[in-house]
């Protein structure tokens, strides 16, 4: 038996849906597709620093939490919109945003009472320092005796 797509009696999002392929509707996240926000890790002799692209929040909408060497960033984010009309909606919308990256940190590397976070221009970035004493020292001059 084969299909025939009759365009006058589907909407477009059928028409679509059967014509393209399904992996591009599923990327296996829970079977639908999710947005992760791009992550940039940098490290440097001081210590690292992580910046999150995610626009259009604000800095309340995350939660930064260090645990056992991993750093947990998640944000959920709630919108509505609504027009009303003598009572009745004329217009609903709603969307929801949520997420959750976590890193596993080197092991007692990161001086986690020391982490700072800013969120400017829908980037996030966090500031994780070395502790002291594992920052690479400069060379010594040893004096012979």
């Amino acid at each position: 038996m084969t299909l025939i797509r009759y365009n006058n009696r589907f909407p477009a999002f059928f028409d679509d849906f059967l014509t393209k392929d399904v992996e591009k509707w599923f990327d296996g996240n829970n079977g639908f597709n999710t947005s992760l926000p791009a992550v940039n890790v940098k490290e440097s002799e001081e210590g690292y620093e992580v910046e999150v692209a995610a626009p259009g929040m604000s800095k309340e909408d995350f939660k930064v939490e260090v645990e056992h060497d991993v750093l947990t960033i998640s944000s959920e984010k709630e919108q509505k919109n609504e027009e009303k009309e003598e009572g009745k909606y004329t217009k609903r919308e709603f969307s929801y945003q949520s997420f959750q990256r976590s890193f596993r940190l080197p092991e007692g590397q990161v001086d986690g009472d020391k982490i700072k976070a800013r969120y400017e221009n829908g980037i996030l970035h966090l500031s994780l320092p070395k502790r002291e004493e594992v920052k690479p020292k400069p060379a010594r001059l040893i004096k012979v005796a």
